[in-house]
């Protein structure tokens, strides 16, 4: 099983430098992997101790940061590096100010780059995110016998582990990871009954990100004057189901006020001609006296809004579940005690079932449905506001799960 799975990783390698002839995403991943060992060497000396936290891209990133942060307060002086895998979360994160020394692309897992990597570095412990594993990485980990762990880890029953061929993972796994942290008791008695006893049930770290959300300033400059005290839906990380639903409800309800924040920023010019009478965000910041009181629709042309936004809306609209893209954070929005809508397409997504079940929030498997349901809703305060309640709740009411899986991984 070792030989398949290191010709599978050559015919990634393969397939990833094909792609990125045509592809400019897969071709920046390709050629920032060229100087992930440089940067390293470059930043981190043999005598630094490190934290190394790996994340596939930034959704979890956003889910090891708690911990990475706990880790960096108990040991000031280590060095932190923080890898990706795509080029969507390392671009993200790159960009912001954070606690890592380093940020780099994973090298390709091979056998070869992987001891090339890790051979510069005094590794003191090592944690992946989720559910991304690198076998050659996991093994050479071990064989410098570094900590491993794996946070807001989440088993379901479709994984390879669960096949005819997958115990050779289930091994692997199993020697060579110290601790699994999971994010719910499902996925713990899932990794128990495969044989991975090493486990502890500390919930999703997400959880202790967006409670630290309500604690900071979030005034974003205009909104208060666009709102005008109207009830007002936000449209987070939306896609063109989202902002169809949008217009379905501009549409049925004019005394309503929407503020747009798309997923990718090339959507505004397709969001200008649907909300013809739409104000754009910059147009505020260059033309501050402008009236926007008079305005229905905001959209949101800059980037790092969102979060805060989120803390000004009646009711949240969290795109990506329209479709297989991927359902976007709806927690954000939660934690502001804003009830949640989104579409019924969010495989491994626990707390998008939970929020449900705690009266939070609401899927729907079509927009004209979802669109119906966000009207009534404005119009029905009582629903409004018990909705609202039970969100915040069911945020609030979550374990401080960063702090149960420092306390564990000191004692280990």
């Amino acid at each position: 099983m070792s030989f398949i799975y290191n010709f599978f990783i050559q015919l990634l390698i393969f397939g990833m430098k094909v792609f990125s002839l045509f592809n400019d995403k897969t071709k920046k991943g390709v050629e920032g992997r060229k100087e992930s060992y440089g940067r390293v060497k470059s930043s981190i000396s043999t005598s630094d101790k490190v934290i190394w936290m790996h994340a596939a891209s930034l959704g979890e990133y956003e889910q090891g940061l708690p911990v990475l942060e706990k880790l960096k307060g108990q040991f000031p002086a280590h060095k932190v590096l923080v890898t990706f895998f795509s080029p969507s979360g390392y671009e993200n994160v790159i960009k912001k100010k954070n606690i890592a020394d380093v940020i780099c692309y994973l090298p390709f897992d091979t056998k070869k780059k992987v001891k090339e990597f890790i051979s510069h570095l005094n590794i003191e412990l090592f944690f992946t995110v989720k559910y991304d594993y690198w076998y050659n990485l996991l093994q050479e980990l071990k064989n410098n016998q570094v900590k491993t762990f794996v946070i807001s880890a989440l088993f379901y029953e479709n994984q390879s582990f669960f096949t005819s061929y997958g115990k050779w993972f289930v091994k692997q796994l199993s020697k060579n990871v110290d601790w699994f942290f999971h994010q719910t008791k499902h996925s713990y008695l899932l990794a128990k009954s495969i044989g991975l006893q090493n486990s502890s049930v500390t919930g999703d770290t997400r959880f202790d990100r967006v409670k630290h959300l309500k604690t900071r300033d979030n005034h974003v400059d205009f909104i208060k004057e666009f709102i005008g005290g109207k009830k007002t839906v936000v449209f987070g990380s939306s896609w063109q189901a989202e902002e169809k639903l949008a217009k379905m409800i501009s549409e049925k309800n004019q005394n309503v006020k929407l503020i747009i924040a798309p997923h990718d920023l090339k959507r505004v010019e397709y969001l200008k001609e649907i909300f013809a009478n739409a104000v754009l965000y910059s147009s505020l910041k260059n033309s501050p006296t402008l009236k926007i009181s008079d305005s229905q629709t905001l959209i949101i042309d800059s980037i790092g809004l969102l979060s805060k936004l989120y803390s000004n809306a009646d009711i949240a609209v969290v795109g990506g579940g329209f479709h297989d893209s991927g359902l976007h954070n709806i927690l954000e929005a939660a934690t502001f005690e804003v009830p949640v809508v989104f579409g019924n397409h969010y495989n491994k997504n626990p707390e998008a079932d939970n929020l449900i079940a705690a009266e939070g929030g609401k899927s729907f498997e079509r927009e004209n449905e979802a669109a119906e349901f966000v009207l009534y809703l404005l119009n029905n305060n009582e629903e409004l506001e018990m909705m609202s309640a039970n969100a915040g709740k069911f945020v609030a009411e979550q374990p401080n799960s960063s702090e149960l899986i420092l306390k564990k991984i000191v004692s280990l």
